[in-house]
């Protein structure tokens, strides 16, 4: 039986690509049908890329493009592709399929990680102990309950949904904004097409922006919505850097348009030093790391082994994560 040809760009000692590996390894299906080429990015050659039906990589360079000749799939490893969405590549007749879903239980818990940490005034706590400081003086007025509180997520995929999740079982109460409002779930109170964010902003008291980086949610979060919302409210943002008007928010933190941000991702990365939000104490920072899990590789191996079935099959169609190259996620 003739083998597929899958060219697997991974660094090696990249722990994905070794659980990845090993969880594609236990599959009957691969081993009988798959013949892999595994090369670190910065050394595949056109060669690979010639004899290559099927790549899995974390970014396709937009050189590459000129050699694949038999490429019909490719399976990102991440969600937010838009850097290897080249013209090219989206007029071709290529299948891309991206693993949204694999980062959204770690970046749910890393989401109400820093809402807890703001109810509680735990990232007051810290920067205290670091200076050996016991003060509880305003504590009794600035702590608060996530109970009974208002989520607001930006962006019902996958991430968003375990966000909504989570926010259901602490007892929130949960607003949401979804490009198709009709598909309901039960985590959520109150759907809301896009066009309605601005009703979302005004209610809730944490917002969490969950939407993918296109020409749609660039700078989505800018002057205009931040004043919407309220004075007592904390954005957070797990999405991309992009989505948020760095300036614009810089100036609400600092004049007091909102109460606080968690942010994991920065418009440019990494956050120059020079950043006044480095220093801000309304501010909880962490550097990109919000989808690290230790289970990455083995949940991104169970979204291309389904969907490397339904491509074997002839069945396009039952693949998931099929990127709409209209809008780009």
């Amino acid at each position: 039986m003739t083998k597929v040809q899958v060219l697997l760009a991974c660094s090696p000692g990249w722990r994905i690509r070794e659980q990845f590996l090993k969880r594609c390894e236990q599959d009957e299906l691969v081993r009988e049908r798959v013949e892999w080429t595994v090369l670190p990015p910065d050394v595949i050659h056109p060669d690979a890329l010639a004899q290559a039906e099927v790549m899995v990589c974390g970014h396709f360079a937009q050189e590459w493009f000129v050699h694949c000749r038999r490429l019909r799939w490719i399976q990102f490893l991440g969600a937010g592709i838009e850097g290897s969405l080249s013209p090219e590549l989206l007029t071709s007749d290529i299948i891309l399929t991206n693993a949204s879903g694999v980062h959204a239980i770690p970046i749910a818990e890393h989401v109400f990680g820093m809402m807890l940490m703001f109810a509680r005034g735990l990232h007051r706590c810290v920067r205290q102990q670091m200076r050996a400081e016991w003060n509880r003086d305003g504590f009794r007025e600035q702590v608060r309950e996530l109970y009974g509180a208002t989520l607001g997520v930006v962006g019902l995929g996958a991430i968003g949904a375990a966000v909504a999740e989570r926010g259901k079982a602490f007892g929130m109460r949960v607003l949401a904004t979804r490009r198709h409002p009709q598909q309901r779930t039960e985590s959520v109170d109150v759907l809301l097409p896009p066009a309605q964010l601005p009703d979302l902003l005004r209610e809730s008291e944490y917002v969490v922006l969950c939407v993918p980086l296109t020409h749609e949610t660039r700078h989505l979060i800018g002057e205009a919505e931040l004043r919407q919302m309220r004075r007592d409210a904390i954005l957070i943002n797990i999405s991309r850097g992009a989505v948020v008007d760095q300036p614009a928010l810089i100036r609400a933190l600092q004049e007091g348009w909102i109460a606080g941000a968690g942010l994991d991702v920065f418009d440019p990365e990494p956050l120059p030093a020079d950043s006044p939000l480095w220093q801000m104490p309304n501010v909880i920072l962490s550097p990109h790391v919000s989808g690290v899990t230790p289970h990455y590789g083995a949940r991104a191996a169970e979204i291309f082994l389904r969907n490397l079935r339904a491509f074997l099959a002839g069945d396009p169609a039952s693949m998931v994560n099929v990127v709409d190259k209209r809008v780009g996620y």
